[in-house]
């Protein structure tokens, strides 16, 4: 997977969301908000290609879970980036 060009999270307050930068991208049926795990992960991968278990391998790094719980979160997360349209596979 990797990001779609053309989007940046932003802080409004304790949310993170997840804003195009070109008025081509705006979908105003849905906003893309993200909790402090997925904006973790999203500055994470930053602009490199990256896969479901990049992602449960920097929830592990980073939180207390185990790989089982890292996994499914991780799917999770993947799949709302791409029901957003804001990764590709």
């Amino acid at each position: 997977m990797k990001k779609i060009e053309g989007f940046k999270m932003r802080q409004l307050g304790s949310e993170y969301i997840v804003l195009p930068e070109s008025s081509k991208l705006v979908n105003f049926n849905k906003m893309i908000s993200f909790n402090s795990s997925a904006a973790y992960l999203w500055e994470a991968v930053g602009d490199k290609e990256f896969s479901v278990e990049d992602l449960a391998k920097l929830l592990l790094d980073k939180y207390d879970v185990d790989p089982q719980t890292a996994g499914k979160d991780a799917g999770k997360i993947a799949e709302s980036w791409i029901n957003a349209g804001i990764v590709e596979k």
